[in-house]
Parts: structure tokens; C-alpha cells; sequence
């Protein structure tokens, strides 16, 4: 079984006019990401920004539910911000993970879009069962995450999909999704 670890970019990122940008960090992204990635035993959650100022703002969130009263009153967040640490950019996971594990991650890039490497939900599944080699997911804020960054990925896992054209989900949606299908029972 690999380890699965996943990575938030807030930079660099596509805005709506699809104009390369960095995105501020959510109090919701951290708590929500956080709970969905301890309940799917991710490894470790990353959150990737390169602005100290957002970094900070991260931290101190998280700060309150690690210490004192926060996490007193909801243990449960206390475990699962555990999980969760702040990095600057990509080159910094990429190399924890490998400094841990002795060979780089697996990258895997998720995407709204389509491209023509795209791999399916169950091939990724089977890697994660069977490959042994660290996995790390990656996954955009704002609009994704840019178009030359997804096609350096060893793999692009294909789009989120219901009954219509319709596949503009929240991050956070997107990855309590994705984590199902991949972690799922």
C-alpha cells in the first residue's frame, strides 16, 4: 500500500480570467481538507503558499485547535490538524516526501479539464493498493492549476463528473470526492 499525501497550491493558480495567481488560504479549506484527509488516512496534507503572511495566518488557525482550549474542545480537530503542515512552495514537499520515503512522489495532478493523459479513478486505486512508491495529489485553488504545471505530472486524474456539464466544484468538494473514490469502501 503508498503512502497518499496531498498538496493544496495557492500559487501559482489560475483566476477566473484564468490570469496566473496565488489565492489566500481559507479557514474552511484548512478544517475541511483536514477532516477529509485524516478520515481517508492521507499522510499528510500540504498547504502551499509562498506569502509568509498567509503562511502565518495558517498556522495560527491551526494553532488554536493544536493548543489550549481548541483543543480541549473538539480533540477531533486537534488529530486532525496533526496531519497538516505549511509549506512555501512544491519544491519543498516534493523534497520531505523523498527525504522520508528515499524516492520522490508519485505526482498526480487533478483537474476540472481534460487532457490527454488523463488516467481513470480506478488505474490510480490500483497504484495506491498495489505500487508501494509515496502518491501525492495535487490540487489547485481559484480556477486549478495551470495548464504547463498539470502536463509536468507523472499522472492527471481524469475530471469530477456528474449528470451534466456542470463540474466547477469547490476545492474542498473536489477532494472529499476524489479521496472517496481512491479511499473509499
Amino acid at each position: 500500500m503508498s503512502d497518499v499525501y496531498l498538496a493544496l497550491v495557492h500559487y501559482p493558480v489560475y483566476n477566473k480570467n484564468m490570469e496566473t495567481v496565488a489565492t489566500s488560504i481559507t479557514n474552511l479549506d484548512l478544517h475541511d481538507i483536514a477532516r477529509c484527509s485524516t478520515t481517508y488516512g492521507i499522510k499528510r496534507y500540504y498547504v502551499v503558499h509562498p506569502a509568509e503572511a498567509q503562511r502565518a495566518l495558517a498556522k495560527r488557525i491551526m494553532g488554536f485547535w493544536q493548543e489550549g482550549y481548541g483543543a480541549e474542545y473538539n480533540p477531533d480537530r486537534q488529530e486532525a490538524f496533526s496531519r497538516v503542515k505549511i509549506a512555501v512552495d512544491l519544491a519543498q514537499v516534493y523534497a520531505e516526501i523523498e527525504a522520508e520515503h528515499g524516492v520522490g512522489p508519485i505526482k498526480v495532478a487533478t483537474d476540472a479539464r481534460k487532457y490527454a493523459n488523463t488516467i481513470a479513478y480506478s488505474e490510480l486505486r490500483e497504484d495506491i493498493e498495489n505500487n508501494g512508491a509515496p502518491i501525492l495529489l495535487l490540487f489547485g485553488t481559484g480556477w486549478g492549476l495551470l495548464k504547463e504545471d498539470v502536463e509536468k505530472m507523472d499522472r492527471i486524474l481524469e475530471p469530477i463528473y456528474g449528470p451534466t456539464d456542470y463540474n466547477h466544484l469547490s476545492v474542498r468538494s473536489a477532494v472529499s470526492i476524489i479521496l472517496d473514490r481512491l479511499r473509499g469502501h
